[in-house]
């Protein structure tokens, strides 16, 4: 488990403008491994190397944040972009109860500037 029990779900935009979605523990870490192009990085964004994130979540506990990046991967383009546009979009999207609540969470988190 993460030093601060939270995971961090993550939609990065990419050389070519695709969106690819990710899990991670340290995001500043994670995007270096993206951007090496090296072993440690997803195959994908060896070819499609990142610009920037999109948009993240800080998401309580390993199993909430994989559903999130499942149903994350599980979108089309054109929702991943709604989403990247408006990452509250998300909530409206995924649908289940227990991402919800998690995204609920999120949101009150990042109006009151946590």
């Amino acid at each position: 488990m993460p030093k601060n029990g939270k995971y961090h779900v993550y939609l990065l935009r990419c050389e070519g403008g695709e969106l690819y979605a990710g899990i991670t523990t340290d995001l500043e870490r994670r995007f270096a491994e993206h951007a090496s192009g090296g072993p440690k990085g997803a195959r994908y964004t060896r070819t499609h190397p990142p610009v920037r994130y999109e948009a993240t979540w800080d998401v309580p506990g390993r199993a909430a944040a994989s559903a999130l990046e499942y149903r994350l991967k599980r979108l089309t383009h054109a929702q991943k972009e709604a989403v990247a546009a408006d990452p509250t979009a998300a909530y409206e999207l995924i649908g289940d109860a227990l991402l919800q609540a998690v995204a609920a969470c999120v949101i009150a988190d990042a109006i009151a500037g946590n």
